[in-house]
């Protein structure tokens, strides 16, 4: 995942919730997310 670009990493957490992936695969994209520090740039759905 640390090739993809933060705006492509976004658009991927947002398809990848749309299409009700897989919970632990949409998880390692949050992950990602914070450890890039943009948790800012995703809306929670918790």
């Amino acid at each position: 995942m640390r090739r993809l670009s933060d705006k492509l990493l976004i658009e991927s957490y947002y398809k990848a919730i749309e299409l009700n992936l897989n919970p632990e695969f949409i998880r390692l994209i949050e992950i990602e997310i914070h450890r890039r520090s943009l948790p800012f740039k995703i809306k929670v759905s918790s």
